[in-house]
Parts: structure tokens; sequence; C-alpha cells
């Protein structure tokens, strides 16, 4: 009975074996993606989408697809023009999260967890970057580069010389300018003239300070709509920002200075000798307007937006681009993939480009140590939100909220200019 067991037992399994082999003989095997193109569209211009197009010169390789960066200035129309009639780009590189929101709630997008596992991404980003990338708790898209807008500039050798320390909290930030008051200087140069766009640099104080006094929720909520302006919450971000906007001595020219001073040439007192003001509030594409020939870390020097608190550690605001698929195809998905990957920015960063939001890009990629601090306090954020006023609808973001800070600088009351602001949500 033993040997008749064995003997069935060991027929089934040849049964088994052979069947196997069976299948496996007549399996198709998994087709190549050697000669696929795949489009990035993007807002580039010619010479971005050149560097931007090199980051896959080792991907191309390797797969053998062929991957195209195309850019337009209407890459806002184009993107949804196209997809509307049913023949998307591939991939979509958003310069901003707003549209892309809007795009995967009309159908438009590709759900990346069908294909990029929760643990993929957990390696490659924050928390804080996937929920940007994050429509109605599905993933529609992945971050790429970045900029810091939470930043202060400060005339250096003058700062140095008085033996001044870099803040550390926001109430050494308001000590500080105290000092420099008492010294005889003045703390800030601020300029919110920007023409048909003034009052814009101001949205960005309001959003760094709401960053660093309410949660990231209530900052999401505000951005979408649902916390209105004239709130607790973002009536106490006017009011701390008008402490160091309105107080005697702190701002270079005062309220008028701040009105008729163009947001360009409004850092230009740094480098004055004696500095016209000490410190300057901007983001990183700031030094563009400077004095030709300064040197950062020379001439000037910047540090983190310091904290109001530690309830919410350290919030950066910025800005960045983040990559969607709009053609769902294999290819299409390798290539997402691929820009999960410290790879797929290689050459933008090397070339200065742009600041990496994903884990795993070396220090030393950054040519210069200033992209690197920038780099570094992305790195050390808890938690980087989106200029508010970009996700907004036009009528708020760059409509009433500019015009509400321009009318506020220029004596109007909180109690006229919130209500004001939230009116012109769309209904």
């Amino acid at each position: 009975m033993i040997k008749k067991i064995g003997y069935f037992s060991l027929l089934a399994l040849l049964v088994i074996i052979l069947a196997a082999c069976a299948a496996k003989a007549t399996e198709e095997p998994a087709p190549s993606l050697a000669g696929q193109t795949v489009t990035i569209f993007s807002a580039c211009g010619e010479e971005q989408c050149k560097v931007f197009e090199q980051n896959f010169v080792g991907f191309e390789e390797r797969t053998g697809i062929d991957v195209v960066v195309e850019g337009s200035p209407d890459f806002e129309t184009l993107s949804v023009v196209r997809s509307e009639a049913g023949d998307p780009y591939d991939i979509l590189n958003f310069p901003q999260p707003g549209l892309m929101a809007s795009m995967a709630k009309d159908g438009f997008l590709t759900d990346l967890g069908s294909f990029i596992s929760d643990s993929e991404l957990s390696a490659a980003y924050s928390q804080s970057w996937i929920d940007l990338g994050t429509v109605d708790g599905t993933v529609y898209g992945i971050w790429h580069g970045a900029d810091v807008k939470s930043l202060v500039w400060y005339a250096k050798p003058a700062f140095d010389a008085a033996g001044y320390t870099i803040p550390q909290t926001w109430a050494e930030l308001m000590a500080l300018s105290d000092q420099i008051v008492a010294d005889g200087g003045v703390p800030w140069c601020v300029g919110i003239e920007s023409g048909g766009a003034s009052g814009w640099p101001g949205t960005d104080w309001i959003e760094d300070i709401m960053l660093r006094t309410q949660p990231p929720e209530k900052y999401d909520a505000w951005t979408r709509g649902e916390l209105k302006f004239d709130s607790p919450e973002v009536r106490n971000a006017f009011e701390e920002l008008g402490k160091v906007w309105f107080k005697e001595g702190y701002v270079l020219g005062g309220t008028t200075g701040i009105l008729t001073t163009n947001f360009g040439d409004s850092p230009t007192p740094l480098f004055d000798s004696p500095p016209g003001c000490f410190m300057h509030r901007q983001a990183s594409f700031i030094p563009n307007f400077f004095p030709e020939g300064s040197e950062i870390g020379v001439d000037v020097d910047y540090f983190y937006l310091p904290p109001m608190g530690t309830e919410f550690g350290k919030p950066v605001l910025g800005s960045g681009n983040l990559i969607s698929l709009a053609k769902d195809t294999p290819a299409g998905r390798e290539v997402v993939k691929f820009m999960l990957t410290a790879e797929s920015i290689e050459a933008e960063v090397k070339a200065g480009n742009a600041l990496a939001a994903m884990n795993g890009v070396p220090r030393d990629w950054y040519p210069t140590a200033t992209l690197a601090g920038f780099a570094d306090i992305l790195a050390n954020a808890d938690t980087f939100r989106f200029d508010g006023s970009d996700l907004m609808p036009g009528e708020v973001g760059t409509g009433s909220f500019w015009t509400g800070v321009v009318d506020w600088v220029g004596g109007k009351s909180l109690d006229e200019v919130l209500p004001a602001i939230d009116a012109a949500w769309p209904k």
C-alpha cells in the first residue's frame, strides 16, 4: 500500500511538471519597450527643456525607450485641449498642483497607485510631498523639482560687523529687528509693486505665516476656499504681518515704500554701504535682481525664515513641478517610475536648474553652496506647501488677494479687506 501511494504521488507530480513545462513553452515573452517614444509636455523654455531631456540619457540606453521633452508657454491650455480631444500627451509636467488636481477630477490622469506601491512612494518622498500629489485620496502626481520661498536675505558684511546672529525662532527674529532699530538701522526692505500683479509679495508673507501658526490641514482648507479669509486663523496671519510691516522704523520707507517699491528693486538697499536695510524676505529666485557682480555668501547671504513656535516644526513654502501620466502605456509607466529616482533629475541639479524634491540626491551634485543650502532647507522641512495664491482660483489668488494686500497697506481695515477677498471666490 505504501508503495502504491508513492507511485501515484510520483505520477501526479510528473503530470504537474509536464503541464507546467507545456504552459511555459506556449507563454509569450514580455514585450520589449525598445523603440517606444514617450513625450513629456512641460512649460519649460528651450534651454530648460534640453537639460531636462538630458536626465533620461542613461534610462534610454537601458530600456530603448526614447523620451522626448516638449515645452510650451501655453502648457495649461494645450494640455487640457489635447486631453479633451482624446489625444493626450504621454506625461504632463505640471508647474503647479492646482491644474493637476483639476485634470485628475475630470478623469484625464492615471492613478499612479495602480503601478507604484505605497512603499516605493514613501522611499522616494516625505509624506508632505505625497500629500501634495494626492487628489481625493488618490495619487496622481509625483514631484520632480522645487523652489524655496521661506528665505530671508541679509546684508552680510554689515550683519557680521554688528555681531548679529542668525535667528532660530520668530521671537529671535523680532528681537533682532528691535536691536537693528536700536542700533540706528532699518531691519526690513519690502516692495510689493509689480504693475498689474502688485501685492503678490505680500501673499507669500501671509502664506508663510499661515504655515507657522496653523496646521497644514488648515492651510489646505484655506487654499480650497473652505477656510475663509475673514476667519480668526487668516486674520491672525495678517495681524502678525502687520506687526512687522506697520511697526515704526521696521521697514525702509514705511507703508509708502512698501506700496511704491518694485519687488525686483526692493532688495537693492541691502548692498548699500551702510545698508539701507538689513533683511529682505523673498524666494530663491531673487538673486536674479541683485546688482551685477554680487556674490552670495560675501555681499549678501540668506537664512531660513524661522518658525513661530515648535508646534508645527519647520514648514517651508515653495513652488515646483510634478509629473502625471495622461496616456497610460507600459512605456509611460516605466518613465514615471524612473522619475521616482535621483537619476531622473541629475542633469538639472548639476546644471543648477533645479532643486530635487525626491530623496537620495547627493548634496555634492549641486554646483554652488547656495543651491546646496536651499536643498538642505527642503530636506529638513517638516511640511512643504505650495504657494497658496497659485492654488486658489484666479479671481482670488491673482485677483482679490493681491489687491486686498495693496488696499490693506494703503490704509483699509481688515474688516473691509478680508470680506472683500472672500466675496471674489467663485460661487
